[in-house]
């Protein structure tokens, strides 16, 4: 069954590293680190003999017991955490999370409206999806009732002010006030990810998460943001919030959590969890607090702790936008390079000065880079933006960064040139 674009045109027989294989054996470098989630990259040692001598003792219980390493994981996310987030619910997916999030959001408030970004991806379970602007929201009917969404702050696009002086500031502002217009009077949440990814690769700006925060206090609702993609040391921080020194209500993880593995995390307050108990909130999953993915998301806090992982992934994401940068000086396709650490995003335009967007020339780019031996992907918003989004494993070679960089150029030499 097909459920999204089209399938890749190999078959992955196994991976490695940096590296998956396709049923031939040739290696294909894995810029995307799968589903932006093998920090690790792929079949790392460690993470293996985990699986291995887990699956041996306990792997799966009733929903409603807990195990050693249930326990140990929620410590251990606390104690990285700062205060007002010590309470965690471990799931599987980042939609479920999200969903789990809004969920507890909504009890907690007495609320049902969820304001959200424009070009916000938080997945396609239930009131996430109704939380998701990017894309799939056509054709399947109502979504949940009070969902909103603000403008997404896009320096190379702003919608207030100009490209050398974008005003956030009046951006977020104005979004407040549709927002009051619109409301029944029973705001719950605000959803957000500190760095859009499907939505365009589009990093919030310094200052942005806090002036959401004094929003959201202003009017009773509470902050969740979704660290799919940014969470544990992707952006050069363990956490991408702490550059701006705001604590969400709600934290949601997944993706990285796991290193590729299905693991997930709600994380809020003692005050919240204990006020949304006494409401009877309820979650209940097949796959809640599994003691697997558990033991497995340990280990993977461990390595990212040990070995320093974060200030790893600052050092190579500076390399990395050095070398986009450069393949931006060499090509007049490309409009714009942004992100931070190792999530990077580069735009691709038809005109540099018009910035239109060039989906087809992107998808060209995207399938010629696996033709020459590396994975990319590229968000295609429908009349918004191409963006490519590159996030490779945290334990990625110097040498490797520069071979994708390579064949980034190469691919977008033959491809600009082709037309």
């Amino acid at each position: 069954m097909r459920y999204g674009p089209d399938f890749s045109p190999v078959e992955i027989s196994r991976a490695e590293g940096a590296y998956i294989y396709d049923s031939s054996g040739r290696a294909i470098l894995d810029f995307t680190s799968g589903q932006m989630s093998s920090i690790l990259g792929h079949c790392h040692a460690e993470i293996a003999q985990v699986v291995c001598t887990q699956v041996r003792s306990l792997d799966h219980l009733f929903s409603g017991m807990l195990s050693a390493p249930v326990l140990e994981l929620a410590e251990a996310l606390c104690e990285l955490l700062p205060p007002g987030l010590d309470r965690v619910l471990l799931l599987s997916t980042g939609g479920e999370s999200n969903d789990a999030a809004l969920r507890m959001a909504k009890l907690f408030t007495g609320g049902h409206e969820v304001v959200a970004l424009s070009q916000s991806w938080h997945g396609v379970t239930g009131t996430a999806s109704a939380a998701s602007y990017a894309a799939g929201r056509s054709g399947y009917g109502p979504h949940a009732a009070g969902a909103m969404a603000i403008n997404a702050p896009n320096a190379y696009r702003p919608a207030f002010g100009s490209v050398s002086g974008a005003d956030w500031r009046a951006e977020l502002d104005y979004g407040f006030q549709l927002v009051d217009r619109q409301s029944a009077g029973a705001l719950a949440a605000f959803i957000a990810e500190p760095i859009l990814s499907t939505g365009g690769m589009i990093d919030l700006p310094v200052g942005y998460l806090a002036k959401l925060k004094q929003h959201c206090s202003d009017r009773g609702m509470l902050l969740i943001l979704d660290e799919a993609q940014t969470g544990l040391g992707r952006t050069g921080e363990m956490f991408a919030f702490e550059r701006d020194d705001v604590v969400p209500d709600i934290l949601t993880l997944s993706k990285t959590l796991g290193a590729g593995l299905p693991l997930s995390a709600v994380i809020t307050s003692a005050e919240i969890e204990a006020r949304c108990h006494e409401l009877g909130y309820l979650f209940y999953t097949t796959h809640v607090s599994d003691p697997l993915p558990a033991a497995v998301g340990l280990k993977v806090l461990e390595i990212v702790v040990r070995d320093k992982l974060a200030s790893r992934a600052a050092r190579l994401g500076e390399h990395l936008a050095d070398g986009l940068l450069a393949i931006k000086e060499q090509h007049d396709c490309v409009g714009d390079v942004r992100g931070r650490g190792l999530l990077r995003g580069m735009e691709v335009v038809l005109d540099r000065e018009l910035k239109t967007p060039a989906p087809e020339l992107g998808s060209r780019i995207t399938a010629r880079c696996l033709e020459l031996g590396l994975s990319m992907n590229i968000a295609n918003l429908p009349g918004l933006a191409s963006v490519f989004r590159i996030a490779p494993p945290l334990t990625i070679a110097r040498e490797e960064l520069e071979t994708g960089l390579a064949i980034l150029s190469e691919a977008i030499a033959i491809e600009t040139n082709a037309v």
